[in-house]
């Protein structure tokens, strides 16, 4: 196995991250609300048309900017999940039938904000047989009958349905994504009990070797008692998987009913984070505070879609060594 050293974050900047965390919200963590009406137009949009976005939903800290540029992510299958994630906002309880005309009403939606890449999450839904995957293709389908845009999906784990993850990735999208969201060690008190780390690698392996040329991507929060070298050792299993691209960004407790939050991480540790993720062979990495794993989505795999030259020099963190293509391959 094989080690390497951490780049050094300043003792300052961990010292005022760590003191910050006991008293508050970093002085990097206040946000501008942006100028214009855009966020209200995507705002009556979306309620126009009975639509669920995990902005809202999930009290994303991105939401007015993301408005305002006039983009969402949109929540299928309802506003309710059946899983208790310990760091997720989003209604837990009894669930609704799936309604027929979503599907129609996310492609609409997509096509009146001209998105070029659209993202399209949903609630875990583990009382559906299929765990909803016959419904994501239906919008997925929709989607690609009224625009011409990229489609990314980030499905739940469908409580281990290999089918049901198969029948999402038949279905074309451009990017497959699934949050892996924290270190195996947390994985119960984050994720809940129903979620598996091995079965969320497993499927990434599936993902790859049945898909080859789908484009994969997880994230992860930090702040929630991680290590440093326990993140090195998941960017380590997820890049041996396949993955494409990893997000990494700030966990910010969006009720007092949630997970508090162990620690605010510092920009300059976001960078490193980044640094450290590349080496270890992940095709496109964004990370920083306000990153979720939708936000800036279109920009993100449309980078990763360029050619890029093979790196003269590859390192190697626990054991993985980076895979080098060719000078004019696409990066997934």
């Amino acid at each position: 196995m094989t080690s390497i050293q951490l780049p050094i974050v300043t003792s300052e900047s961990c010292e005022e991250a760590a003191n910050l965390s006991r008293r508050g919200l970093p002085r990097w963590l206040k946000r501008h609300v942006p100028k214009g009406n855009g966020n209200h137009f995507t705002a009556r949009l979306v309620e126009t048309l009975g639509l669920v976005t995990v902005c809202e939903h999930a009290k994303c800290p991105n939401r007015m900017e993301c408005y305002a540029r006039r983009t969402a992510t949109f929540m299928i299958m309802g506003e309710v999940c059946t899983r208790r994630c310990g760091f997720c906002a989003v209604k837990k309880g009894k669930t609704q039938a799936l309604d027929p005309t979503e599907p129609h009403r996310v492609a609409q939606a997509a096509a009146t904000l001209g998105l070029k890449h659209v993202v399209i999450t949903c609630v875990t839904r583990d009382d559906l047989p299929d765990g909803g995957a016959a419904h994501f293709v239906r919008t997925i389908e929709a989607v690609r009958a009224v625009t011409q845009a990229t489609i990314e999906v980030l499905p739940s784990d469908f409580h281990g349905r290999w089918e049901s993850v198969a029948t999402v990735a038949a279905a074309r999208p451009d990017v497959y994504n699934h949050n892996t969201e924290t270190v195996p060690r947390l994985y119960a008190t984050v994720r809940g009990r129903k979620a598996n780390y091995r079965w969320t690698l497993e499927m990434f392996r599936r993902l790859k070797r049945e898909f080859p040329g789908l484009c994969t991507k997880s994230g992860l929060m930090v702040g929630l008692g991680e290590t440093y070298q326990e993140l090195l050792d998941t960017f380590a299993d997820l890049v041996a998987v396949g993955v494409d691209i990893l997000t990494v960004g700030q966990y910010l407790q969006p009720t007092p009913q949630n997970l508090p939050v162990v620690r605010y991480y510092h920009p300059e540790e976001f960078d490193h984070l980044a640094e450290m993720a590349r080496r270890i062979g992940f095709k496109e990495v964004y990370s920083g505070p306000f990153v979720r794993s939708s936000y800036h989505a279109g920009e993100v795999f449309a980078h990763v879609q360029k050619p890029v030259p093979a790196p003269r020099n590859s390192a190697s963190v626990s054991g993985v060594t980076p895979q080098v293509g060719g000078a004019d391959r696409c990066r997934c």
